[in-house]
């Protein structure tokens, strides 16, 4: 059915108008007329008394831009080099030269956080700091917002970037922005000062947009799945922990947010600790039946809301029992999610972070690779 190809064979031919362009890029048109006026990264072809049209080679010259400014080079000398790799014929502009207009100042941050988009696209990646290599981990800097995200002030500069990317649907960059922030700070660190402040924008954005930014937020929350889930075997972890029984991970039933159990599992995998993770919306009988099937230390429970935090279900899971008679054993159940109140949490040891769960786990886990004291 070959006539289903000749819009977009037409659409191709015909190049693409400037703001389908920055659609695609996550830019603003102003941006995409500042970097062709400053830089030279226009059209190639230019017809008379039309609008500008950006054909896939153009296309790919200002999204190496986009790529080279995100990783902290220079607006001029990305343009620079993203001219020389796409268009080479292209008479260059010298942004030193007498003749090259002078970029303005970056725009100063808005009240709500945000930065202007031609600042921010244009001029604000030249602020951003080169990639250490190899040493020492040392506080990152603090940056503002990245691609119009509500990052705030104070948080690293690595989110400046994987928000940028994330605005853009830049999966290669997103990619690659997570492992180095893990291998770079760790998982703990790399979760809690760089993804989540990230995720927590995108989802302020969405909220305040509309219906916009969902595929931002649904393609940013998929690569830190991924990332998350290849973690254990990306990077060093220790030894499993020998005769260490298990630690169940499940959302409570009708939670649908599992990111941070993923998160917690590659955390306790690093520290060498087993897992069953059961993921989203666990029914209450497939829990009731893990647990008793893998006799775990520890059960987390995560819940979101109050609405789907059950004090009911934890007390149940509590209370199962297995093992021979005088050595029978009790799982510890690990109430986790902003969803556990004091009320819906009482009597349960409460975690007020990541790497504090990982360690009462981790003792967790230890206490039960040694047999259980037999009664009397």
């Amino acid at each position: 059915m070959a006539f289903l190809d000749e819009p977009e064979a037409t659409a191709d031919a015909a190049g693409l108008t400037t703001g389908a362009v920055a659609r695609r890029l996550g830019v603003s048109p102003t941006t995409l007329r500042s970097w062709d006026r400053r830089y030279g990264l226009g059209p190639a072809v230019r017809a008379e008394g039309r609008h500008r049209r950006w054909s896939p080679a153009d296309i790919a010259m200002v999204e190496e831009m986009c790529r080279l400014t995100s990783a902290g080079a220079p607006p001029a000398e990305a343009a620079r080099v993203a001219r020389l790799r796409h268009h080479p014929t292209t008479p260059t502009t010298d942004p030193a030269s007498p003749h090259a207009s002078t970029p303005p100042p970056p725009a100063p941050p808005r009240a709500d956080g945000d930065v202007d988009d031609e600042a921010e696209d244009a001029a604000g990646a030249g602020a951003a700091a080169p990639r250490p290599g190899p040493g020492p981990r040392t506080p990152a800097r603090r940056g503002g917002a990245g691609g119009g995200l509500p990052l705030g002030g104070d948080v690293r500069q690595e989110c400046r970037g994987l928000a940028r990317a994330a605005v853009r649907l830049d999966a290669p960059e997103l990619e690659q922005r997570l492992l180095d922030a893990v291998d770079r700070h760790g998982l703990v660190v790399a979760w809690e000062e760089v993804m989540v402040p990230t995720l927590r924008a995108v989802g302020r954005k969405w909220e305040s947009s509309g219906d916009r930014y969902v595929e931002v937020e649904h393609l940013l929350s998929w690569h830190i799945s991924s990332t998350l889930r290849g973690v254990p075997f990306l990077f060093p972890r220790r030894d499993p922990v020998t005769g260490a029984a298990p630690v169940v991970l499940a959302c409570t039933p009708g939670e649908q947010h599992s990111l941070p159990l993923e998160v917690l599992t590659a955390a306790l995998a690093e520290r060498g600790l087993p897992t069953r993770t059961l993921g989203a919306a666990v029914p209450t009988e497939a829990l009731l039946a893990c647990v008793r099937r893998t006799g775990p230390a520890a059960v987390v429970l995560w819940a979101q809301t109050r609405s789907t935090a059950s004090l009911p279900l934890a007390r149940h899971v509590a209370g199962l029992e297995w093992g021979t008679a005088g050595a029978r054993r009790r799982p510890t159940v690990l109430p986790a999610g902003p969803g556990w109140d004091r009320r819906a949490s009482a009597g349960f040891p409460r975690c007020s972070g990541l790497r504090e769960a990982v360690d009462t786990l981790g003792r967790l886990c230890e206490d039960g690779a040694r047999p259980p004291a037999r009664g009397h």
